[in-house]
């Protein structure tokens, strides 16, 4: 399934909307056959990134409505690399 990788702009959160947001983001995921990877914050910069395999873009976009989660960028990850990898 692709690998997306999603940047979302988001005001200062309390510890409490961002566990909210995140039971929501799981729920409408699961309903939808999407599988949420991971995400990370920047409080600094407002800003979350978050990994998902999903079926399609649309998929990535119907599950953003549906959670109520704001997006700036959608990508599709076409590889991935780290350090191990470079000996």
């Amino acid at each position: 399934m692709p690998r997306f990788l999603v940047t979302r702009t988001v005001p200062p959160l309390k510890e409490e909307e961002i566990t909210a947001a995140a039971k929501l983001n799981k729920a409408v995921a699961e309903e939808l056959g999407i599988k949420w990877i991971k995400s990370y914050h920047s409080a600094a910069d407002g800003k979350f990134y978050c990994e998902y395999e999903a079926p399609s873009i649309e998929a990535i976009y119907e599950h953003a409505k549906r959670a109520q989660l704001p997006i700036d960028i959608v990508s599709m990850i076409s590889g991935e690399f780290d350090p191990s990898m470079f000996k």
